[in-house]
């Protein structure tokens, strides 16, 4: 069992900032390939950004690319959403979620993922 709680949420201006932290607990975090996904209201979870259990590998969804960064500490057992450039669209609940390095090749998918924290709110002010 792998608990997540994320954080770093809030209200930003178009254009600002935010990093969203997500701290693991449970089984060994080095072995989980980690994601993020959000959920806007009225829409379908979508994928945001993974990355493998090194960090070697990365994805992101085209909609976030160049303007977010994905990261992890290990040591910490925390994974990090570095969002700049924000914009209305992005306004969504933010999860991260955990999944086996097996399921890499699907990282995009919710499937691939079995753990999912309760989510941290981003609200971006046109």
């Amino acid at each position: 069992q792998v608990q997540l709680i994320e954080s770093g949420g809030g209200l930003v201006q178009a254009g600002g900032s935010l990093r969203l932290s997500c701290a693991a607990s449970g089984r060994t975090f080095s072995n989980y390939i980690m994601g993020w996904f959000r959920q806007a209201p009225e829409k379908e979870r979508e994928f945001v950004a993974a990355i493998w259990r090194s960090g070697i590998s990365i994805g992101y969804a085209d909609s976030v690319k160049g303007r977010f960064t994905i990261s992890r500490d290990n040591a910490k057992t925390t994974v990090y959403l570095q969002m700049n450039s924000l914009k209305a669209e992005d306004t969504a609940v933010y999860y991260c979620a955990a999944g086996p390095d097996t399921k890499w090749p699907m990282y995009r998918g919710a499937r691939a993922y079995d753990y999912w924290g309760q989510g941290t709110q981003v609200t971006v002010s046109s």
